[in-house]
């Protein structure tokens, strides 16, 4: 999900009622890298990272720290640069950052239209996207730019808000673009079956459009099984797979409800069965995939109902955090997506960003508290804590080569949780 604040929502709503050849969204990254929203598989997990088991009494180092505007966009890290996305008055900027030290390589900027929803913020949600020297970044009005990652450069911007006629939503534009091939596909949720739209990465053309679904703010998930290749889009009412050549819906279900509702959860895929998770009574679903059909495997309002956090996997379980930030604390729990059975259950917890690391959960909250935990179906063992904000942080962390990038209300933190190698 690229971040927005869901808890706003609810001040004018009351609560609503293994197949062969598993291949997971891949992109060309080094060790390390975190080149999109929840790594480089779209999962949540860091590859090759080895992290601390404690910290310092005075918590763990703070190596940098930079100052930002509006928005809830978290950082994307590869190639060599942090980028952030946020919004000063009537710009939305962007800056090319050294991840090690915060200085600042380049700039850009661009008008910034998005006039503010029901929540006052009026920056970017959606995580910037680097791929092979560019970067892409989708605006909260529907302005969509690729930058040359080296020199933050321009190299075509589209107004997608305007050219497809979105309806208004909630809280702006929160669906991160991904890339297929050499496409951009795009939750525009438009008039004229402009739900989703592939943009050609090199000028940013339609290369085809397709659906009449509504937008979310669940970013898309792509793999492949026995040899066909799904981009799964959760939609404003529906999840769906899409042929990314041309855009034909291999398959479609439905998930989310009419009303003051949202889907945000990325999709999960583990061991070839699709995880959707989404609160205001819609609930958790697990289907198997298949080419032209998902088939039910179980569907409940019990296992895990994810406002805005999304659950991520190790060794066939899946971790997340049940509930929703504007009721009471939710629910840490760990739970087998393949029968959606709780294993175990941390009650009073947080909401939370999770990512998963060197056998460990690093868990950013909704206020500012880091925790690490071992990730094991066991119990719940807690290794760490630690206060990095006193404001909100609601923007999905990044972790790359043992440094942790978070951002709240008033700046991006990078801080080291590099272990021994």
């Amino acid at each position: 999900m690229s971040i927005h604040r869901v808890q706003s929502l609810n001040l004018v709503i009351s609560r609503w009622a293994a197949p062969a050849a598993i291949v997971l969204f891949t992109t060309a990254v080094q060790a390390g890298d975190w080149p999109q929203i929840l790594g480089p598989n779209r999962n949540g997990v860091a590859v090759d990272e080895r992290i601390v088991d404690k910290f310092p009494a005075k918590g763990p180092p703070v190596v940098w720290e930079s100052q930002v505007g509006e928005g809830f966009a978290g950082v994307a890290v590869a190639e060599g640069h942090a980028v952030v996305f946020h919004r000063r008055g009537d710009l939305e900027i962007a800056e090319g950052l050294e991840p090690t030290t915060g200085r600042r390589v380049w700039g850009r900027e661009f008008p910034a239209t998005y006039p503010g929803g029901i929540n006052s913020d009026r920056g970017p949600r959606c995580v910037p996207l680097i791929h092979r020297g560019s970067v892409y970044l989708f605006g909260a009005a529907g302005d969509l730019h690729a930058l040359d990652l080296k020199t933050g450069d321009l190299r075509w911007s589209r107004a997608l808000g305007r050219d497809y006629e979105p309806p208004q939503s909630f809280f702006g534009v929160g669906s991160t673009p991904i890339v297929e091939g050499d496409k951009l596909l795009a939750n525009v949720g438009g008039k004229k079956r402009s739900g989703i739209v592939a943009l050609a990465l090199g000028d940013g053309k339609t290369v085809w459009q397709a659906t009449d679904e509504q937008a979310s703010y669940s970013s898309p998930t792509a793999t492949t099984i026995d040899g066909v290749r799904h981009v799964i889009f959760v939609t404003r009412l529906s999840a769906l797979s899409i042929d990314p050549d041309d855009g034909t819906v291999r398959w479609k279900f439905r998930f989310g409800a009419p009303g003051p509702t949202a889907n945000a959860a990325t999709p999960q895929i583990v061991d070839g069965n699709l995880f959707l998770s989404a609160s205001y009574g819609i609930g958790a679903v697990c289907r198997k995939i298949g080419k032209e059909s998902a088939e039910a495997v179980w569907e409940n309002n019990d296992t895990m109902s994810s406002q805005y956090s999304t659950s991520v996997p190790r060794e066939g379980h899946l971790y997340g955090v049940d509930g929703r930030q504007d009721m009471p604390p939710g629910r840490l729990r760990c739970f087998d997506p393949k029968t959606g059975k709780v294993l175990w259950s941390k009650d009073n917890f947080p909401i939370a960003h999770l990512i998963m690391a060197d056998g460990k959960l690093v868990m950013v909250t909704d206020d500012g508290e880091l925790l690490l935990a071992s990730a094991s179906p066991k119990a719940y063992r807690e290794l760490a804590r630690a206060r990095l904000s006193r404001s909100t942080t609601r923007a999905l962390p990044a972790l790359s080569n043992g440094l942790l990038y978070i951002r709240d209300t008033k700046s991006v933190k990078c801080v080291d949780l590099r272990g021994a190698r």
